[in-house]
Formats: C-alpha cells, structure tokens, sequence
C-alpha cells in the first residue's frame, strides 16, 4: 500500500554528512585554524567586551549613576536597582 516511496541519495549530502561525523578524526591544527580561533575566539569577544564597557562608562555620566551601582532596565523603567 504504500509502495513507490523510494528517494534518490543526494551524492553531496552524503559526503558532506560524512565527513561532518567524522570531523574529529580528520580535524588537525594547522596556522589558519590557530589564527581564527584566536581571531573569533579570543580577540573578537575581548573588542565586543571592551566596546560594551567603554560605552557604558562614557554614559554613566548623563544618567548620574556610579560604576559601582548596577541598574536592569525594562522598556524604559528601572525593575532592580543593586548598589
């Protein structure tokens, strides 16, 4: 009843699902793979942190609030303020 429901692989697919199972026995370190890691890995989150903070520092002023003090906004409002 429920004949005739054959699929034709994909050869790429195939390939590309082996070889994703397969990664860690094929994968090895070589300088492209130490340079992104420590691209997007290491230099990318310390630039995205330092921005964050910097801009955070350089506002502080305009709405009166020490370092120190830390406040979660919702919409506009302040839910907690911890000091």
């Amino acid at each position: 009843m429920g004949g005739g429901m054959e699929t034709n692989k994909n050869k790429f697919i195939e390939d590309w699902s082996s070889a994703r199972k397969n990664l860690e026995h094929n994968f090895h370190w070589s300088r492209r793979n130490l340079a992104l890691v420590g691209l997007f890995g290491i230099a990318l989150p310390i630039f995205v942190y330092k921005g964050i903070v910097c801009e955070f520092v350089i506002l502080s002023p305009l709405i009166s609030v020490s370092e120190s003090t830390y406040l979660i906004f919702l919409n506009g409002n302040i839910l907690i303020s911890i000091s």
